[in-house]
């Protein structure tokens, strides 16, 4: 999915960005609120990740400012205030989860993947297409019973298809959630990953609906 990170520590910043890159998501880091509000202005987001100290202005703000505007976005609080009382002023305001600096990033995943269960985000905890298994909690791939290895980008992409299974995904669709701002963006970097995924998954698990975009085959 695609994520926004609000936080304004360099170091915990980008060790965040780079592992849920890792784990296949889009990040869009955003060291300020006001960068923040921007960045939310023009791109949808599946989940925002929210520091609470930040140089403009307090998280909490920010997270009333969402909820008021009925904006009902999954929230992580990531801060290093560990009082009871913190916490309860965090999920009073929205959040769905709080996370207390510093914290293991194997666990942020966690937490990132259970929010999104919670909310629908994820697909069926077991996806069957013919021969082909997917299990999106584990990020596990079966094909005639053999594993198959996806890189983090074929990962995505075949993420966006089963986030909308059975409907049209579009180009556009596609490149949100593989990228962030700021990253260049190749004109035929779509064709070449689900090109790429297909001969992982098999040709026709993926159709190409022309002029429209893709979406995944039921047979």
């Amino acid at each position: 999915m695609r994520i926004l990170l609000i936080e304004d520590d360099k170091a915990i910043g980008s060790a965040v960005r780079e592992h849920a890159a890792a784990d296949g998501h889009a990040v869009d880091w955003a060291r300020t609120l006001s960068t923040a509000r921007d960045y939310a202005a023009v791109a949808s987001y599946g989940l925002v990740l929210l520091d609470l100290h930040l140089p403009d202005g307090n998280g909490i703000d920010y997270l009333r400012e969402m909820r008021k505007r009925l904006n009902a976005t999954p929230v992580i609080i990531l801060t290093a205030r560990d009082q009871i009382s913190d916490r309860i002023d965090g999920l009073n305001a929205g959040a769905d989860d709080y996370l207390v600096k510093p914290f293991d990033l194997g666990e942020l995943s966690a937490r990132i993947h259970a929010v999104a269960r919670r909310y629908g985000l994820r697909p069926e905890p077991k996806f069957s297409i013919g021969t082909l298994t997917i299990v999106p909690a584990e990020r596990r791939v079966d094909r005639d019973g053999q594993a198959v290895d996806l890189t983090a980008r074929e990962w995505a992409v075949l993420d966006s298809l089963l986030h909308r299974s059975g409907a049209i995904v579009s180009k556009t669709q596609i490149e949100d959630a593989l990228y962030s701002f700021g990253s260049e963006i190749a004109s035929n970097a779509v064709e070449v990953y689900v090109s790429r995924l297909r001969k992982k998954i098999g040709a026709d698990r993926i159709a190409t609906v022309r002029g429209v975009g893709y979406r995944l085959a039921d047979t």
